[in-house]
């Protein structure tokens, strides 16, 4: 899988193949040279998902009291 196909995936896809990855490298049936593979798209796809968690966390807002008592929301920092 390239760079620009995991750019593509959802926080969840990701996970999911991150998921797969890591079972398949669990079970210790892989060969030296796919066990490798595996690890590299496993750290591709780890750092996609961190970016898309760092990324929602900047949408997030939260929601504050003002000195009248009234509720606003401001974004998260």
């Amino acid at each position: 899988m390239k760079k620009a196909d995991i750019a593509k995936l959802s926080f969840e896809e990701a996970l999911k193949q991150l998921q797969t990855i890591v079972k398949q490298l669990e079970n210790g049936e892989a060969t030296l040279e796919n066990s490798i593979k595996y690890y590299t798209l496993g750290m591709q796809l780890k750092k996609h998902c961190e970016k898309k968690l760092a990324d929602a966390k900047l949408k997030v807002e939260k929601i504050i009291k003002d000195e009248n008592g009234d509720t606003k929301t401001e974004l998260f920092e």
